[in-house]
């Protein structure tokens, strides 16, 4: 049965105080940048509370186009699921949909293949690169976005003739199709399309930016009147929230856990491990090759071992002494033994060559434990095996 010997901890070993010296700028900055990180969304969440929700009277919600389609005799129903959005749609409809970029493809398929058809209208809120293509063959998404907000119509849409400017500026949109009505355009992009349905009269509009929904910019411009016009045309109004928690996802559809991350937690993640990378870099820089630099005065090697002795002692490292001291005497031994300096330190070479030299060597202590045994207890301790050693080195050399 074997046991295995636990290990001292040596002089050298940090405290638990030293630990903490060296980590709390870790922790403080840690905690910092989580403290940052909870305000920061608490801010945008505050901002952002009910988002083109025509209930919301928030700056950014929409109750204010509400009650004045209300007042026209036009009706407003909030559904939040796909297979509610798919069966409310008609020809007295007018489907709105606030966040279309919040759909799956299969989601996106589906709802573009029961407005098709229906007769209605679908008002699709700043649609990206990500769902126009499916939700309106026939139109991208361009990268670039518009720099103006308030826009003129130029285009022959009656809607947008009567409005006038409009706050429409944002996602600029490429119609590959002609027929299509192109309005409020940026750099000779529109902001504004509508698509009119391949047969009977619904059509589909695409909206650049929300910003003629809300209630903070509705009365901006002629914003509330291209609201009225573009979700006023028929009697029902049904405005489709989408909502990441919607049931109607393909239930086969297969995610990992990056697909129910934010593609901004992405790309922060990506901006940590680059920071990360370029802070080792930074760490592990090699300064240029060590420049030798004469002493401005001489100092005696007594007083330099003296002064690390001293060092020694007031850190106790009786075992970082104790191995200087072994060390040097295997390294002083080995060539008068006749073993090669490079293997002083190993003892499966030294102490057979020492053990021959050594035949009436008589000092009542192995050589395995003076030369290679575990570091003295106490100083007493030390001293002795200093004057072992020192007696060893003139026995060898007297042999």
């Amino acid at each position: 049965m074997t046991t295995e010997a636990t290990l001292p901890s040596t002089s050298v070993s940090p405290t638990t105080r030293q630990v903490w010296t060296r980590a709390r700028g870790v922790v403080l900055a840690l905690v910092l940048l989580l403290a940052a990180a909870v305000v920061i969304a608490a801010i945008r969440s505050n901002e952002l509370h009910g988002n083109l929700d025509p209930r919301s009277a928030d700056p950014y919600g929409s109750r204010a186009v509400a009650e004045l389609l209300a007042d026209r005799g036009v009706d407003t129903r909030v559904v939040t699921t796909l297979d509610e959005a798919r069966a409310a749609v008609g020809p007295d409809t007018t489907l709105l949909v606030a966040v279309p970029d919040l759909l799956t493809e299969r989601q996106q398929t589906r709802l573009h293949s029961a407005t098709a058809g229906s007769g209605g209208r679908t008002v699709l809120v700043a649609p990206s690169s990500w769902s126009i293509e499916r939700l309106v063959p026939g139109i991208v998404a361009d990268p670039a976005t518009s720099l103006d907000s308030t826009l003129s119509p130029d285009c022959g849409l009656p809607a947008a003739q009567r409005a006038g400017s409009a706050d429409t500026g944002g996602i600029r949109y490429t119609v590959t199709h002609p027929g299509n009505d192109e309005c409020y355009p940026s750099d000779r992009l529109p902001t504004l399309v509508r698509v009119p349905a391949a047969s009977g009269n619904g059509d589909t509009v695409v909206l650049g930016a929300p910003d003629i929904l809300q209630n903070d910019t509705l009365d901006e411009q002629g914003n509330a009147s291209l609201a009225l016009q573009l979700l006023g045309s028929r009697p029902h109004l049904v405005w489709y929230l989408p909502s990441l928690s919607d049931s109607t996802t393909d239930p086969d559809e297969e995610k990992d856990f990056l697909d129910l991350l934010p593609s901004g937690w992405l790309w922060g993640t990506l901006q940590l491990v680059i920071a990360a990378a370029v802070a080792a870099l930074w760490r592990a820089r090699r300064l240029g090759p060590l420049v030798p630099e004469k002493l401005p005065v001489a100092i005696r090697a007594s007083e330099t071992v003296e002064g690390r002795a001293r060092l020694y002692r007031k850190a106790n490292a009786r075992d970082r002494a104790a191995n200087a001291l072994r060390s040097t005497t295997r390294t002083r031994l080995a060539p008068l033994v006749g073993v090669p300096v490079a293997q002083a330190h190993a003892p499966e070479a030294l102490l057979p060559a020492l053990s021959a030299h050594l035949r009436n060597y008589e000092d009542g202590q192995p050589l395995h434990a003076l030369l290679f045994g575990p570091p003295p207890s106490d100083d007493a301790a030390l001293i002795s095996l200093a004057d072992q050693l020192d007696a060893l080195e003139r026995e060898v050399r007297r042999s």
